[in-house]
């Protein structure tokens, strides 16, 4: 039924299309799914032109018609092409002369092949959501505010995506069964698009949504708000490899069908929506397409009475089918859950057993716990006072021992401290004989390092005179020369004779030097043995003192030594004392661990008798469940039987109110009840309930209105 009513809406966007400005109407054969639309009986479209441009539902009716026609005859549109003669037998007699007039231009065409199933569904698909979208442009822009989540051409808009999104979906196996969820290829676009991971986990992190599909349009809502939709499902369209991993082939998002679909939702940036997902339950909600909104005709006035009488039959046949359909699927699920109580009530019994069993032991156990705690409490307590008496004796001996102890320790505490004061002035006075030695040493060093600096300068002299004398010889070489040539040097002579006369001078004043630098070294040799012998007897002095006082330091070190021996002792004694009251608080601490637990096994007890009575209290309530789940069960199938009974009065059948008979007019206007399907005035159906058919609260008569409460209130006492 689903597949027939979308390849209505097919022809519907088809036919609504066509008077718009621009486009050229196209004139021929009829196409394969309706091959008689192009010749068909006298429309309100051919009839009123004007009226078909200004609104695009006034060739619907007809269709509409037409639809019910072929599927009452058993026709389908995904079928082989038929030829005009038999489709002629179907038209009027319009349309007879119309075929008539054109059977030689038909019999000279070609026969089209059979159509893909795939193919229609895509674009049946295609065609109901570019209605939906167009519908809820107009109704917002109409409206002139932002759009809630109850505003109904916006749930239909979801509808329909969501159908979209689900032709072709591959199922995957879980442990429940096939499963197809929508969430799988929506939840790829965190990964083509970073800037829509903020919807990823906030749909997923939604804490009354527990399914894929309910995490999906959760998406799809928050999505519509960011006016984004267009583009995240341009970028997943894009990526046709990843999507062929969900998709079968043939589906909507890897056909062209899916690009168009993506265009076509560019629109939606216009529409301004608040939608609230916390309070909704998206995991249950019925994905069923309501076609009343795109079948209502606003000119209906200028209609006939059977194009209402047909609307009026369709919308009464898809409204009982949809509580079929939703009263089978409440039934089933009712079944399921009674299927799991009863399991649920099975297993509770087992661990009831297993609980009693338990108890039982524990409480044998109990006993013999409490038995012995007895006789160990008998045992601890003669213990206990024979640990005291003992303890008392004990303590009075220590005491006398420790006050002894004390004033021993006094006294050699005092000794040590004058001991420690006198070794401490002795270790002052040893510094300060350190640091005189230091100053010696440097002082030392400064004079070693005048005396090998003056000898540095004597074999400096030492050098020079060497090379006088070298000097000396030369010249007197040269004098011996100098004598053979006399004659022609003379004056050279007498010049030589003066150089070597300031020479001998410079020798003796050289000599003069090294004379008092000899004196001069040898004081300093004989001021430097002195100052060393001095030295020596300081050093000699201050080695006999640290020999004193390392004897000093040796006897010290034995009275210590002894007085630590004493110490240990003394420690060892009271390390005992210690040792014996150790383990008399072992003992008390004992005595306070059984006492600790038997305060535990009370605990337990008590614990245990308190789960016993949770344990009978769930299933006392798992029992009342279970009666009143039964008795829902019973109700549900009396409304099925009742809903099966009662038929959708036309509006045209009724012209008094069923209930106060007052005649309806232009003030007093006609509501069906959609419970029973009759029709009320305002005052005699003014209240609203939730039926199960239907996702929220809706118009119900008074006599409804008070059965439903009485049948309600039994269930729920």
């Amino acid at each position: 039924m689903a597949d027939q009513t979308l390849e209505v809406n097919t022809a519907v966007e088809d036919h609504a299309e066509k008077p718009e400005p621009g486009e050229p109407e196209v004139s021929g054969p009829a196409t394969e799914e309706e091959p008689d639309c192009s010749h068909g009986r006298d429309s309100p479209e051919n009839a009123h032109p004007a009226a078909a441009e200004s609104s695009w539902s006034a060739p619907i009716l007809s269709l509409a018609r037409k639809a019910t026609e072929t599927i009452s005859s058993g026709m389908s549109y995904a079928a082989a092409p038929r030829k005009p003669s038999q489709d002629s037998a179907v038209g009027s007699p319009s349309e007879k002369g119309a075929e008539s007039d054109l059977s030689s231009t038909s019999e000279k065409l070609p026969v089209a092949p059979a159509k893909d199933p795939m193919a229609i569904e895509r674009s049946n698909l295609l065609s109901m959501l570019k209605l939906s979208i167009k519908v809820l442009i107009q109704s917002s822009l109409s409206l002139g505010r932002t759009l809630n989540s109850e505003y109904p051409p916006l749930q239909q808009f979801f509808l329909v995506l969501e159908h979209c999104l689900k032709h072709g979906l591959k199922a995957k196996k879980s442990f429940i069964g096939l499963n197809k969820s929508i969430w799988g290829p929506l939840e790829l676009v965190e990964k083509l698009c970073p800037e829509s991971a903020n919807i990823a986990t906030s749909a997923r992190d939604l804490p009354g949504i527990r399914t894929g599909l309910g995490r999906a349009r959760a998406w799809l809502h928050l999505a519509l708000m960011q006016k984004k939709v267009a583009d995240y499902l341009k970028a997943l369209l894009d990526r046709k490899d990843l999507l062929s991993e969900f998709y079968d082939s043939g589906a909507l998002m890897l056909e062209e069908e899916g690009a168009v679909m993506g265009g076509l939702l560019v629109g939606l940036n216009v529409i301004d929506a608040n939608l609230c997902i916390k309070g909704e339950d998206l995991d249950s909600q019925v994905a069923v397409i309501d076609f009343s909104l795109y079948l209502k005709d606003p000119a209906s006035s200028e209609t006939p009475k059977d194009d209402t009488k047909m609307t009026a039959i369709l919308d009464q046949k898809h409204y009982i089918e949809e509580l079929n359909r939703h009263l089978s699927g409440t039934v089933t699920d009712l079944q399921a859950k009674m299927d799991s109580l009863e399991k649920t009530n099975s297993k509770l019994v087992e661990e009831l057993t297993a609980a009693t069993d338990r108890i039982n032991s524990l409480q044998e156990e109990q006993e013999q716990l409490r038995q012995e705690n007895d006789s160990i409490l008998l045992t601890s307590q003669k213990k206990e006072e024979a640990a005291l008496q003992d303890s008392q004796v004990e303590l009075e001996t220590y005491k006398q021992t420790r006050q002894g102890l004390d004033e021993m320790y006094n006294v050699v505490w005092k000794q040590y401290k004058e001991e420690k004061r006198i070794r401490q002035e002795l270790e002052h006075e040893l510094e300060l004989q350190v640091g005189l030695k230091k100053e010696m040493e440097v002082a030392m060093k400064l004079l070693e390092k005048d005396i090998h600096e003056k000898q540095d300068t004597l074999a400096a002299l030492r050098l020079q005179l060497d090379q006088v004398k070298t000097l000396n010889l030369q010249m007197f070489h040269k004098a011996q020369d100098s004598s053979r040539q006399a004659e022609k040097k003379q004056a050279e002579a007498v010049q030589l004779e003066q150089r070597i006369n300031e020479m001998e001078k410079a020798m003796v004043e050289l000599e003069e030097r090294l004379q008092k630098s000899e004196q001069e070294r040898r004081q300093s040799d004989q001021s430097d043995k002195d100052m060393r012998v001095e030295l020596e007897a300081e050093v000699d002095a201050f080695q006999k003192q640290l020999t004193d006082l390392d004897t000093l330091r040796m006897g010290l070190e034995n009275e210590l030594r002894a007085e630590r021996e004493q110490r240990q002792s003394l420690q060892k004694a009271l390390q005992r004392e210690q040792d014996n009251s150790a383990e008399l608080r072992t003992q008390l601490q004992q005595l306070q661990g059984l006492h600790t637990e038997l305060q535990d096994l009370k605990t337990e007890k008590k614990q245990l008798q308190q789960r016993c009575e949770q344990q009978e209290q769930t299933l006392q309530e798992m029992g009342l469940h279970l009666s009143q789940s039964k008795l829902k069960m019973e109700d549900f199938k009396e409304v099925n039987k009742a809903l099966k009974g009662h038929a959708w009065m036309k509006d045209d059948e009724a012209t008094h109110c069923k209930q106060c008979q007052k005649e309806f007019s232009i003030s007093r206007r006609k509501h069906h009840c959609r419970n029973c399907g009759d029709i009320y005035c305002n005052s005699c159906s003014s209240n609203e309930l939730a039926l199960p058919s239907y996702p929220r609260p809706v118009r119900v008569c008074d006599v409804c209105h008070s059965l439903l409460l009485q049948r309600s209130s039994s269930t729920a006492s």
